[in-house]
């Protein structure tokens, strides 16, 4: 006799991946209408600097960041996934910090500053106590990490309420390259492994290699890469570490036999994802001699090509192993792949045409709002009804 699943509202908040990758979805075309209405001179959000790559840090990758890593946690620890009233808080402290950086003009910074650190501080907490109470020494950094990242959000926020725009910028610029460093992390022990496990179903005898020290230095460069750019962005120590983190990057991928998964694109966007590290820090490099193209398109590599498309990849993916569903992407999600790497390509080669670059930026972000459209509509459904992982 097969087991009764849980009704609807408690399946939504039995996995920290379900309400944070749909809510995410939603914030990211909200998020993108409200920053082309400011670009064209008619956005609500002012008086508040940097305010479109801290949300789209704390805001948007964080978010996703929190319910794939509170998901990967409970299998890491063996321990039962956050859920119910802690998941609960967790999501109402990343609501109020997104709802106050949307109304920096109608409440005072320091009670802006309070409630966007509400969903940092409460992330490491919780992910604090799954890591260190089931014992999994091994993910310990990733605890240090999620440290910093609030750190760094009050060091945003300080810079803000000290009316110090400077500190404000250092603070966003050191949050995305640690994300960065996280995604380096993360993706370096996800991707050859469910490549790995791909292409042994199939029979294929060639699978992914690793190399520890080539890992280790990757880590290394990456980091030490992030900090330069952030620093001096121009000059020949963030050309030379922002190099040999490129070079590092492609040395990592092309050992994970990507190309050998294009027949699953589910799969291989997170090749793809992860192609945009080494193309990101070969173009800040450049940028930082001045060749080629200018460090905001490096930047925009990076961010929406590197971050943006690995958390598309993940989520996708992750919503359909944690609710028992084939590992398939539908149609839609691979047009919407499609689109969103085009969307990013068009993004960093937009400041090329300077007659039409405010056109190219709406096309990027049409592409990125599309994307994430699709997402929703496709998701929804798999997020907040029952699978098989609802079984009591």
């Amino acid at each position: 006799m097969s087991q009764p699943k849980l009704s609807q509202p408690r399946a939504f908040l039995s996995y920290a991946f379900r309400p944070f990758f749909l809510l995410n979805a939603l914030f990211a075309v909200l998020t993108l209408l409200i920053w082309l209405l400011t670009l064209h001179g008619s956005g609500p959000v002012g008086g508040m600097p940097y305010w479109h790559g801290h949300e789209l840090i704390v805001g948007f990758a964080m978010a996703s960041i929190s319910g794939f890593m509170l998901t990967a946690v409970a299998t890491w620890t063996n321990r039962p996934p956050v859920r119910g009233r802690p998941l609960i808080l967790l999501v109402w402290a990343w609501l109020l910090g997104r709802m106050a950086m949307m109304a920096t003009t109608l409440i005072p910074p320091w009670l802006v500053a309070i409630l966007d650190m509400l969903f940092p501080a409460l992330l490491v907490w919780l992910v604090g106590r799954e890591v260190v109470g089931g014992g999994s020494r091994r993910n310990y950094p990733i605890i240090g990490i999620t440290a910093l990242l609030a750190l760094l959000n009050g060091i945003y926020h300080a810079g803000i309420l000290l009316h110090r725009p400077d500190v404000a910028r250092l603070a966003v610029y050191l949050l995305i390259y640690l994300i960065l460093v996280l995604i380096t992390v993360i993706a370096g022990r996800i991707i050859p492994n469910f490549t790995a496990n791909w292409l042994r179903a199939r029979g294929t005898p060639r699978l992914p290699t690793d190399h520890v020290l080539v890992d280790r230095l990757t880590i290394i460069a990456t980091l030490a890469a992030g900090i330069a750019a952030a620093i001096t962005p121009l000059g020949r120590i963030t050309a030379s570490t922002a190099a040999l983190a490129a070079l590092l990057h492609t040395v990592r991928l092309a050992r994970w036999r990507g190309l050998a998964t294009i027949s699953e694109p589910l799969l291989f966007v997170l090749h793809v994802a992860y192609l945009w590290l080494p193309i990101g820090y070969a173009l800040t490099a450049c940028a930082a001699i001045g060749v080629l193209l200018p460090a905001s398109a490096a930047l925009h590599a990076l961010t929406m090509g590197a971050i943006a498309t690995m958390v598309l990849a993940v989520t996708t993916r992750v919503a359909l192993a944690h609710t028992g569903r084939p590992l398939h992407a539908t149609r839609l999600i691979v047009l919407s792949y499609g689109i969103f790497n085009v969307a990013v390509v068009v993004r960093v080669l937009s400041s090329l045409s300077a007659d039409r670059y405010m056109n190219l930026i709406d096309l990027s972000a049409l592409g990125w709002i599309t994307t994430f459209l699709i997402f929703a509509w496709v998701y929804w459904p798999i997020l907040t009804r029952p699978g098989v992982d609802q079984a009591p």
